[in-house]
């Protein structure tokens, strides 16, 4: 069984969004081969969310929710900047396009 890169699974998810007319950048580049995701998603520039690989609660991978509840996008962007502080590993991927969690969801968390 191969494992999808995480530079493969980032690459992936801006060509759906960007094909669906939304907007995705990659804010921070991680580690090629198994770096993790961070995606922090926006509805026309609001809303900050933050979502990651996880497991869910039966015992699959999914996206999760992670971060705090920010509200504005300078408090987004200072925890993202942080987790990568100490994660220089970590991808931060930004998109900007109502459903982003679940083009995030499809894309990220895919085996």
């Amino acid at each position: 069984m191969s494992r999808l890169t995480a530079e493969f699974r980032v690459k992936a998810l801006l060509r759906r969004v960007h094909d669906a007319g939304g907007s995705a950048m990659i804010l921070a580049r991680g580690d090629a081969m198994s770096g993790g995701v961070l995606v922090l998603t926006l509805d026309r520039g609001v809303d900050p969310a933050f979502w990651e690989r996880g497991i869910g609660p039966d015992g699959t991978t999914t996206l999760v929710r992670s971060g705090p509840d920010t509200g504005t996008p300078a408090a987004a962007d200072g925890y993202w900047r942080r987790r990568r502080e100490r994660d220089p590993d970590l991808w931060v991927v930004e998109l900007d396009i109502a459903g982003a969690e679940r083009f995030a969801a499809e894309t990220i968390s895919a085996d």
